[in-house]
């Protein structure tokens, strides 16, 4: 009995460890990677510092079948839900029909974990109400905590103006919230979005105005990571700090977005953990390797069915294979992979279906289990005919995806 209280005891402790990780993550709206890095702002530098700063793109696979908008809500969905627009299905800000069976980070979260908390601190409602999606069936009827948004509709407390100044104040109003929340209630996972940037670059592109702008972020960033500080140093917190951008700008003015230019594909990922695995040091991430990351900080095991759809790769922690591609020549599959632990196995498994999208299971078969230093396996499905394969790959700490998709004729 007294082995069993003590080995209870041990558990409790290691749980209530574990419940002390938290995780915030920010999103500041269109800023490019040149445009910050020539600013150099000090509390992102200071957060850097801790941490690391890395050059990270947005849209998808140029060219190919995840090419994805390189537009403000749909990128704010990949980092949400680790995937790209061919899967979550927001494709303008609009945001018409989401697919919800690619499941975001909070869904993630409250499923493994209800009584933990979440928080959201925005400008749009739409963030939580339909990227999000709290209290619709087809999100999970999924419920925040904390949440402080709407602020664009309240035009008593921040009247419109033309020169939308007034969205520097809501960003204020945001920042301030979210520093109140952190640093009284602490909640477990929270995402913060920041809109002026966007904003000014739309009205001066490449200007004074728009550097103006993200020193003004940079200010309210440090005043949330000040309030995370205050929670490490007070209670023994462990916490990770994200800080991304949802798409670049065009080369000409700085003024549009939306295309796949190399600079409106160029953003970045700032966190505090300086721990990088192989992938985030040596290959070029993107937003949406945020998911997972975030995800591996708060110890949260995702389904089997969310790792073989998700797009993203941790950024910390190991990892066992990295940059998936597929390539059909004639009745075989010739699949590459690029090992981040060549000591270890990759097992290799194939679908011709896609029911995942609507809701369904995808049924694979195992076809192998090699060394993953072969970075290499040929497939033959002249039996298994189709204008649509998914491959997935599982090592031993992750687990890839790539599609074949037929390219239609004109």
């Amino acid at each position: 009995m007294k082995k069993w209280i003590t080995g209870g005891l041990l558990m409790l402790a290691i749980a209530a460890h574990a419940q002390k990780k938290k995780a915030v993550f920010i999103i500041v709206d269109g800023i490019s990677a040149d445009a910050l890095e020539q600013i150099d702002p000090p509390h992102l530098k200071q957060i850097a510092n801790a941490g690391k700063y890395l050059r990270a793109f947005v849209g998808g696979e140029k060219g190919g079948y995840s090419q994805t908008p390189t537009i403000s809500a749909v990128g704010y969905n990949s980092v949400l839900t680790g995937t790209w627009v061919n899967k979550h299905n927001v494709w303008d800000n609009d945001i018409k029909a989401p697919n919800y069976n690619y499941h975001n980070i909070f869904r993630l979260f409250k499923a493994k974990y209800p009584q933990q908390k979440t928080a959201i601190f925005s400008s749009w409602t739409d963030n939580r109400t339909k990227l999000v999606g709290e209290g619709l069936p087809a999100a999970g009827n999924i419920a925040l905590d904390y949440k402080f948004d709407g602020y664009e509709l309240d035009t008593v407390k921040f009247p419109h103006d033309k020169g939308r100044s007034y969205m520097e104040r809501i960003d204020a109003q945001v920042a301030e919230d979210a520093a109140a929340c952190i640093r009284k209630d602490a909640p477990d996972l929270s995402w913060v979005y920041l809109e002026y940037t966007d904003d000014m670059g739309h009205m001066y592109g490449d200007s004074p105005e728009f550097t103006t702008a993200i020193r003004k972020m940079d200010e309210k960033v440090g005043r949330i990571w000040e309030a995370i500080q205050y929670r490490q140093k007070q209670f023994k917190e462990d916490w990770l700090i994200v800080i991304t951008t949802d798409h670049g700008r065009d080369e000409k003015t700085g003024r549009g977005h939306g295309g796949q230019s190399t600079r409106q594909r160029s953003g970045w990922i700032l966190l505090n953990q300086p721990v990088l695995n192989d992938y985030a040091r040596y290959y070029y991430p993107s937003i949406v390797d945020i998911m997972p990351t975030v995800a591996r900080f708060l110890q949260l095991p995702l389904p089997q069915a969310t790792t073989r759809e998700s797009d993203g790769i941790a950024l910390t922690g190991p990892v066992s294979v990295a940059q998936p591609g597929v390539l059909k020549v004639r009745d075989r599959l010739d699949v590459t992979w690029k090992a981040m632990d060549p000591k270890g196995t990759v097992k290799v498994w194939l679908a011709s279906t896609n029911h995942y999208k609507e809701g369904g299971e995808d049924v694979y078969k195992l076809i192998a289990e090699v060394p993953a230093a072969k970075e290499r396996l040929n497939i033959d499905v002249k039996d298994v005919p189709s204008d649509f394969y998914k491959v997935v790959l599982e090592g031993k700490h992750n687990t890839v995806n790539r599609w074949w998709v037929e390219e239609k004729k004109p």
